[in-house]
């Protein structure tokens, strides 16, 4: 006797039960028998035939459904509840949906953990919602006019792993209001509104400065070209209102809020704020600030500035591990260069080739993105200056074409001239030009850590190294722990040795081989300190780790990287460190 083979296939299930059955039949059992019967017979069963869902089984007050895709479930699952969430029934239906391998049994029933975790979503759904997979939200994401509410990773009864799941906005349903059902998308870039703080103290001179901290944040905000920022009149639309964050999101169509508070006691003022994700309801950031009451507009912007730059990298952070979950077939431009940043930061080989790849596939999609354009430009540079370059001609003239691109594009992004002034500078050696670049960017957004940073650098090759040495601190104390750190060590201890602070730059260097000794910079500043200084068995260790990051290494071809004209002390110290010529 043959054993029967097991039959099993890929199946979107649809779990569906009564909110609160058994309470209303205890309450009135005959009208909720003969509601439920109605809904079954001029709803729900209409429903499933249209998007051709097979029913599995049913239960005194739910039921299961195969349906032969995750949109067809999606769609029937959304329209049984739009109808009930714009009519008069009293019932109202959790659903759980999850797309799963199930075996099918002799009498055509399904069983396994394709339909248990279906019907464990919906026990976790809520009342009148929609709850699925990440399975399912990865097939229909980007293809159905709905809107998702990450739940996080969910622990379901009797199911070994944790299941991440999605919720389905409740804008979705027309029962809301037009003006909510209607409320904009979220833009592509990270969208954000800064809430009036709310005044702890009862002292109405502390609602101006309240008031004008806010104001002061969302100006400081908006000019980051990256970020979408609602307008002071809308923001204070909410001023004195007790307020839902996911609802303020939904309403202005913005992924993140800034809410807060200002209290002031014995001469000092105290200000929280706390960042939150509007989609989710989950907290990013929160933090306290304690300043004495002297100046006020000073400390306006003492705390607008500790606010802003550690919420632009924190948004950041977020939209890029948004855009790493992502389905590939729905990626946008944006998403493009939020992949390309992470790898970029990597300083390595692959990482640049990676970054230069995406970037590129960004500009396919939007020809007008600046700051793409620039940033792209300056991978290309940095493959030159790394040693990473297999064709450096071909790679100079890309970097080149590249920054022509992103001037003639007239956005006036700050981050685009920071990154722009880099190429002017190492690449074109119009040293003036890029100074005046980097200036504009740090005019146009003050908080900005990649215009100081670049500031930093172009100072340097110009010659001019108090000065750089300033931008790079000034970068540092906006983004204390940026991946970028080790290079602005590396930058910061090669303009010190131009000043003869050869101690200092000992320092510097030492910290940037501490947080990345694989890469060149503070290689160089260390090899070319250490000889200067005479200390020539360190100088020599410091050579031998120059030539094993950068095998290649001669001081010539260093030279003809670009950028070097005011870099004589350093030169002068390689030489004296015994470094090929």
């Amino acid at each position: 006797m043959t054993e029967q083979r097991v039959q099993r296939r890929l199946a979107a299930i649809l779990a569906a039960d009564v909110v609160g059955y058994s309470a209303l039949m205890q309450r009135a059992e005959e009208a909720t028998y003969a509601e439920f019967e109605r809904l079954k017979r001029e709803l729900i069963e209409p429903s499933l035939s249209r998007h051709e869902g097979r029913l599995i089984k049913t239960t005194g007050d739910g039921a299961l459904v195969e349906f032969a895709s995750p949109l067809a479930a999606m769609r029937c699952a959304v329209e049984i509840q739009d109808h009930l969430a714009s009519g008069s029934s009293p019932l109202r239906l959790r659903m759980g949906l999850n797309l799963g391998d199930v075996i099918v049994g002799q009498d055509g029933e399904l069983y396994g953990d394709g339909i248990n975790i279906a019907v464990r979503l919906e026990g976790a759904a809520d009342p009148g919602g929609v709850l699925i997979s990440e399975k399912v939200y990865s097939e229909v994401e980007g293809k159905l006019d709905i809107r998702f509410e990450h739940r996080g990773e969910q622990k379901l009864k009797n199911i070994s792993k944790p299941i991440r799941a999605y919720a389905v906005l409740a804008g979705t349903y027309s029962a809301l209001t037009e003006s909510l059902s209607a409320a904009p998308p979220l833009p592509d870039k990270p969208s954000i509104v800064v809430l009036p703080f709310e005044n702890m103290s009862g002292d109405p001179e502390q609602e101006y400065f309240a008031d004008g901290m806010v104001e002061e944040i969302i100006t400081a905000l908006s000019r980051f070209k990256s970020l979408f920022v609602i307008a002071r009149n809308s923001s204070f639309a909410f001023k004195g209102k007790a307020v839902v964050i996911k609802e303020v999101g939904r309403r202005l169509g913005v992924r993140y809020a800034l809410e807060g508070s200002v209290r002031k006691a014995s001469g000092k003022v105290r200000i929280t704020g706390q960042l939150i994700d509007a989609v989710t309801g989950t907290h990013i950031w929160a933090d306290r600030f304690e300043r004495d009451l002297t100046d006020v507009f000073a400390l306006q912007d003492e705390v607008t500035a500790a606010v802003v730059s550690v919420i632009q990298p924190r948004l950041l952070q977020t939209e890029i591990a948004i855009a790493t979950r992502r389905r590939p077939e729905n990626l946008t431009a944006y998403d493009f260069y939020l992949r390309a940043m992470p790898l970029a930061y990597l300083t390595s080989r692959e990482g640049s080739a990676e970054a230069i790849r995406l970037a590129h596939r960004a500009l396919e999609l939007d020809p007008q993105f600046g700051v793409v354009a620039a940033l792209a430009g300056v991978w290309h540079m940095n493959n030159i200056l790394w040693g990473y370059a297999i064709d450096p001609q071909f790679d100079r003239e890309e970097a080149v074409r590249l920054l022509r691109l992103a001037l003639s594009i007239d956005d006036g992004d700050p981050d685009k001239f920071a990154w722009a002034s880099l190429i002017s500078a190492y690449m074109v050696g119009d040293g003036e030009g890029a100074v005046e670049m980097a200036d504009r960017a740090v005019a146009l957004n003050p908080n900005s850590f990649h215009a100081w940073y670049a500031r930093g650098w172009v100072y340097k090759t110009s010659g001019l190294p108090e000065e750089a040495i300033r931008s790079f601190e000034h970068a540092m104390r906006l983004s204390p722990v940026d991946p970028l750190l080790h290079l602005m060590f590396g930058g910061m201890g090669m303009a010190l040795i131009e000043l003869r602070r050869f101690e200092e730059a000992i320092v510097a260097g030492r910290k940037g081989i501490r947080q990345n000794p694989f890469l060149s910079p503070a290689c160089r500043c260390l090899a070319s300190a250490f000889a200067h200084l005479g200390r020539d068995a360190d100088a020599h260790e410091a050579a031998t780790r120059l030539l094993e990051v950068d095998p290649a290494f001669t001081i010539s071809a260093f030279i003809a990287r670009g950028g070097q004209s005011n870099a004589k002390l350093l030169i002068e110290g390689l030489r004296k460190a015994g470094l090929p010529e």
